[in-house]
C-alpha cells in the first residue's frame, strides 16, 4: 500500500425531507447570499427548486438562482456564470442536480475568486488559489460529484468540443444533501447510466498496480456487488425508497475516493470516452458501457490475475487457476452481459458513434490529456486499438 492523505471535509445529510434543512446548514456556515445553480427545468418542475428558494428565505438568506445547465456541462456557461456571480457578490455557491450541475458549480465556484481564464485550470497549465463554498442537493445519483474533489468540464475550440477534468481540494463540496425520494421520478435509462458511471468509478480504482491493498479491493468490490445487486431491483421498482437510498449512497462511495486511497488509479477508460461524450453528446454513463470493457479487453493480459478475481468476487464465476485469462475473459463479458440488461449500449453502433471518427477522437485526447492510464500507460496506438474494439464489439 503506497503513502496517502485523504481528508473529506464533506458533511452528508441522507434521508427524507433533508433538503429541508439547507437555510439553516448555509446560514451556519457563516454565509449571507447563495448562488443556486440548477438544470434545465426539471428541477423547476417537481417544486425543488421553489422549496429551496423558500427555504433560503425563511433562514434569512439572500439568494439568486441560475439554471440551463446541460449533460456534459458547458465552459461557455461557466463564464456566464462566473461574471454573474461576481457582479451579484455572492458567498456561496448552491448545486441542485446531478453530475453536471455539481460540476458546473465547483467551476463558478473557483472561477469567482481566481482572476483570469478557469479553463485554465482545467487545462492544468495553472492552479488555483480558492473557491467559494459549494453545497450540493444531489437528485441524480452517479458521478458522486457531491463527494468528490473533481469536476470535467468541456469547451468549444476550432477543432471540436475539449473535455478535461480538475482534482483539487478546492472541488469537494462542504455538504451534501441526498434525499432518495427526490430520485424516484428518473427514468431506467437515465439510472442506468448512472450506476454504470459508478461501477466505472471504482473500476478506475481497482485495477491497479500496487499490491497489497486488500482492504480497499474489498471496499471496492463491496460497493460493485452491492451496485449489480441493486440497479436491476431500482429499475424494476422505480419508487423503492431503499433501493434508491443504496444506489445513491453507493454513488457517493464510488467517487469520494475511500476506494482509492494507498493504490494507484488508472483514468484511461474515462479519459477516452470523454472525446465519445465531446463529440456525439452521449450519456457519459452510456459512453463509459461501451469504452471500459473495451479497455478491459486490450489490457487484460498485463494482469490476467486481476481480472479474474474481479470476475470471482464481483460477478461470482468460478476461478480457474490453471487458466486465469479465462476467467478474466468471462468476467468482461459478465460486465457486459450486465450493462446490456440494464439498458445500456456495448458498441459505437448503439450510441450513434462512427468508427471513421476515431482520428478526430484521437486528436481531441492528446489535446485534453498528456498521458493516458496508469494501470497500462496507454500510447496513441494503442487507444486506437481500443477504440475500435469498442467500435466492433458484436456480444460475443
Amino acid at each position: 500500500m503506497e503513502n496517502f492523505d485523504f481528508y473529506r471535509p464533506t458533511a452528508y445529510y441522507f434521508g427524507n425531507d433533508r433538503e429541508r434543512e439547507t437555510g439553516s446548514i448555509i446560514r451556519n456556515l457563516g454565509c449571507s447570499k447563495v448562488f443556486v445553480i440548477y438544470g434545465c427545468g426539471s428541477a423547476v418542475r417537481s417544486g425543488i427548486i421553489g422549496r429551496v428558494e423558500e427555504n433560503l428565505a425563511s433562514a434569512g438568506l439572500n439568494y439568486v438562482t441560475a439554471g440551463g445547465v446541460v449533460p456534459n456541462p458547458r465552459a461557455d456557461l461557466v463564464y456566464e456564470l462566473i461574471e454573474r456571480g461576481r457582479a451579484e457578490n455572492v458567498d456561496f455557491v448552491l448545486a441542485v442536480g446531478g453530475g453536471s450541475v455539481i460540476d458546473t458549480a465547483k467551476a463558478v465556484a473557483i472561477g469567482i475568486v481566481n482572476e483570469g481564464d478557469f479553463y485554465d485550470f482545467w487545462l492544468h497549465t495553472r492552479e488555483p488559489n480558492g473557491a467559494l463554498g459549494v453545497g450540493v442537493i444531489l437528485t441524480i445519483p452517479a458521478a458522486g460529484s457531491e463527494g468528490s474533489s473533481s469536476s470535467v468540464i468541456q469547451k468549444e475550440t476550432p477543432s471540436g468540443f475539449i473535455k478535461a477534468g480538475l482534482t483539487s481540494p478546492y472541488n469537494v463540496p462542504v455538504f451534501a444533501i441526498m434525499n432518495p425520494e427526490l430520485t424516484k421520478s428518473l427514468p431506467a435509462y437515465q439510472t442506468a447510466c448512472g450506476a454504470v458511471d459508478m461501477m466505472a468509478h471504482v473500476m478506475e480504482r481497482y485495477f491497479t498496480n500496487t499490491t497489497d491493498v486488500s482492504i480497499t479491493d474489498r471496499l471496492c468490490e463491496a460497493v460493485m456487488c452491492s451496485i449489480v445487486e441493486t440497479v436491476p431491483r431500482v429499475i424494476r421498482e422505480p419508487m423503492n425508497y431503499e433501493a434508491r437510498a443504496n444506489l445513491m449512497w453507493a454513488g457517493t462511495l464510488a467517487h469520494n475516493d475511500i476506494c482509492g486511497v494507498g493504490r494507484e488509479q488508472d483514468w484511461a477508460s474515462h479519459a477516452l470516452e470523454h472525446q465519445l461524450s465531446a463529440i456525439y453528446d452521449v450519456a457519459h454513463g452510456a459512453g463509459l458501457a461501451v469504452i471500459f470493457p473495451a479497455w478491459m479487453e486490450f489490457v487484460m493480459p498485463h494482469n490476467p490475475m486481476r481480472f479474474a478475481q474481479f470476475a470471482s468476487r464481483v460477478f461470482g464465476i468460478s476461478m480457474d487457476f490453471e487458466d486465469p485469462k479465462r476467467t478474466a475473459k468471462a468476467g468482461i463479458y459478465a460486465l457486459r452481459s450486465f450493462f446490456k440488461s440494464i439498458g445500456m449500449p456495448v458498441n459505437f453502433e448503439e450510441i450513434g458513434a462512427k468508427e471513421e471518427d476515431i482520428p478526430h477522437m484521437l486528436k481531441l485526447l492528446s489535446q485534453a490529456k498528456k498521458s493516458v492510464g496508469k494501470f497500462v500507460s496507454l500510447t496513441p496506438d494503442d487507444c486506437e486499438v481500443i477504440y475500435h474494439l469498442a467500435a466492433n464489439y458484436d456480444g460475443h
